[in-house]
């Protein structure tokens, strides 16, 4: 099982096994390189524990422990958690402050401990059947094991469609679960018990905007002074958008790192390209500074190894790109750090805005805006400024709890019948599971706040934690590449929620206080440029260049013979896509359903490309 992760800890291995508990370990060396050897004990071995990740208050924590008399034999976070949970119980995930995933071997009390962080940072997975309990890391530890036959769960089938990630506990394979963020499971005895030890609430703040601005510039010089916590070169990726550059500012202030940064660009042209930006930041700051280049080719090659790192559908073209910027990063440094997690926490996506007006304008006009004529449309298309509103018309007569699931639920031009791509056997093979019950509840949860609160208390409980989290620590392990995200620290998360709704969208401005806040340390190109996410061009690729490869794979007659979706359709899909170009996500989840099915249950091993004689993409580095 640990040698399945081995990607994820090169410098070192270890295994405990005693009874009826066995714990194996690969680790990546951050802190304590020579002294943070796991599994690791407290001082009489009744006390066991593996952990992933990284508690960046355990300086303070160890000055707390050794008060209380504790002994460490290490100066690594690790130890810190072991104390911690003598002396607190299951109750020491409160205390933690950081990214973790653990398990805790109680030997006294014969008690399995397993933790996940609040917000989703590191991944944990577990197979629960009347013998024993599996887990780990990633899934392919889980399978290592002979005991579990991997079948897939058809109705994840249909929730990967819907969403496009997989929101919620289950995964493609029947009985291997996900542990929530925020959650923790008890076992003894046999018996499990898993309970909530955080959620995100929105308490009402009476701060002004000024004293936010200043509460929050403090809390953010914090985190980013925590992150860089480290005994290995740390780096930044840098994409030149605002929330990757305000966090260079910080740590360009703290004179004992060297700091290294880290961008990508396509080889296509008409592509935006973030290099320039990031090269701005870089000679601001005094970054030396490393890019790279790659094409259609590249991310082709890699396709079948991004199924297989990333373990459960999702729909991240991104995810691809992240994985060659780590391949770069991974020749300087051990730690990077990302500005993943600013627009959930500060409304940062247009949607937010969208979503606002629409429903304002709904209620100030409610006869008009129902009855939706063109021309009504049209207008609202002025008010909002988007050239995309056509998608918001159907929303018109729907109130906010039918539809808004979270951010990628308004599918931007996905299937509008999902229906129509199923077979009639598994369409009625799906049609008795919900695919919007696992994300039901965080619509309910949030209704004790205002509107803008609610969409990114729903992101954060289903898009962050299950796409964009997911992508961001599966894609830089793959490179032994710890990733850290300071804005997900959840002393920002508690902050962030706690401010109103018109602190964050205001106006037709997005992410209000944190450009207000950060603005003064980033270069004026690179504040006022337009938002452009991470434009990676696989959809021109999948209709020309990979388009002979994407036809083979999903018309291949294993594919065919699942029985999921209907051939006629598929081939009316690649067609459409072939010819306009309008089909591209649909495309990209159908390919990546088949890699996945071929790589974990019928282990092809032509996928899994281990050995794969990908080219090297052009490397240029700058001061």
């Amino acid at each position: 099982m640990a040698d399945t992760l081995w990607h994820r800890g090169p410098d070192d291995e270890g295994v405990y096994v005693s009874g009826q508990v066995g714990l194996g370990f690969r680790r990546l060396s951050i802190i304590d390189l020579s002294g943070g050897h796991q599994p690791l004990s407290n001082e009489d071995g009744t006390v066991w524990i593996v952990f992933n990740g990284e508690i960046y208050n355990y300086q303070e924590l160890r000055k707390f422990l050794l008060a209380k008399g504790h002994v460490f034999r290490t100066q690594s976070d690790t130890e810190v958690i072991v104390h911690l949970y003598e002396e607190l119980g299951e109750n020491c995930v409160d205390k933690l402050r950081g990214m973790f995933a653990f398990a805790i071997w109680d030997d006294r009390n014969k008690l399995l401990l397993l933790a996940r962080d609040r917000v989703g940072i590191k991944p944990l997975y577990y197979y629960l059947s009347e013998k024993s309990l599996i887990f780990g890391s990633e899934i392919k530890a889980i399978l290592a094991d002979p005991e579990v036959k991997p079948e897939v769960l058809p109705s994840m089938i249909n929730r990967f469609f819907t969403f496009r990630f997989l929101p919620g506990e289950d995964t493609l394979i029947k009985n291997v679960y996900k542990l929530l963020p925020g959650h923790c499971m008890v076992v003894r005895e046999g018996k499990t018990q898993i309970r909530q030890y955080w959620d995100l609430t929105f308490p009402k703040s009476e701060l002004s905007l000024e004293d936010a601005e200043k509460q929050l510039l403090a809390l953010l010089e914090e985190t980013v002074r925590l992150h860089l916590i480290s005994d290995v070169p740390v780096g930044f990726l840098m994409s030149g958008g605002v929330d990757s550059t305000a966090l260079l500012s910080f740590a360009a202030k703290n004179k004992e790192h060297s700091l290294s940064g880290y961008t990508i660009g396509f080889s296509d042209p008409g592509v935006v390209d973030e290099r320039p930006y990031a090269r701005v930041a870089a000679r601001e700051y005094g970054v030396e500074h490393h890019e790279m280049t790659i094409g259609s080719k590249d991310f082709q090659e890699f396709l079948p190894e991004y199924v297989r790192y990333m373990e459960e559908p999702v729909f991240e073209p991104p995810a691809v790109a992240l994985y060659y910027v780590s391949r770069l990063a991974k020749n300087h440094v051990k730690v990077l750090i990302s500005g993943e997690g600013g627009d959930e926490a500060f409304g940062g996506y247009t949607v937010y805005r969208n979503i606002l007006w629409l429903e304002r304008v709904k209620r100030l006009l409610p006869r008009a805006v129902k009855v939706a004529t063109s021309a009504g449309l049209a207008g609202l298309n002025q008010l909002l400024r988007s050239s995309k509103i056509a998608k918001y018309g159907p929303l018109i007569e729907r109130p906010f709890e039918s539809y808004y699931y979270n951010g990628t639920s308004l599918r931007d031009g996905f299937l509008d019948d999902i229906d129509e791509l199923y077979s009639k056997n598994f369409a009625q093979t799906v049609s008795a599971v919900d695919p919007l019950e696992a994300v039901r509840k965080y619509i309910e949860n949030g209704t004790n706040t205002d509107l803008v609160n609610r969409m990114l208390y729903i992101d954060t409980k289903t898009w962050l934690a299950h796409d964009l989290l997911l992508k961001a620590d599966k894609m830089t392990m793959a490179n032994s590449i710890e990733l850290r995200v300071p804005f997900l620290d959840h002393k920002v998360m508690e902050f962030a929620a706690s401010l109103p709704g018109n602190f964050k969208v205001r106006g037709f401005q997005t992410k209000y206080i944190a450009k207000k806040t950060l603005g003064g340390l980033v270069p004026r190109e690179i504040l006022h440029r337009k938002k452009a996410g991470f434009p990676v061009p696989y959809a021109s690729w999948m209709r020309t260049t990979m388009a002979n490869w994407v036809r083979d794979i999903l018309l291949d007659n294993t594919a065919l013979e699942r029985g999921f979706f209907k051939k006629g359709r598929v081939e009316r899909i690649l067609a459409e896509n072939e010819k306009y170009g309008i089909h591209s996500k649909e495309i990209f989840c159908l390919t990546t359903l088949e890699l996945w099915h071929r790589t974990f249950l019928e282990r092809r091993p032509a996928l899994t490309c281990q050995e794969a004689r990908i080219n090297p993409p052009q490397l240029v580095s700058s001061k």
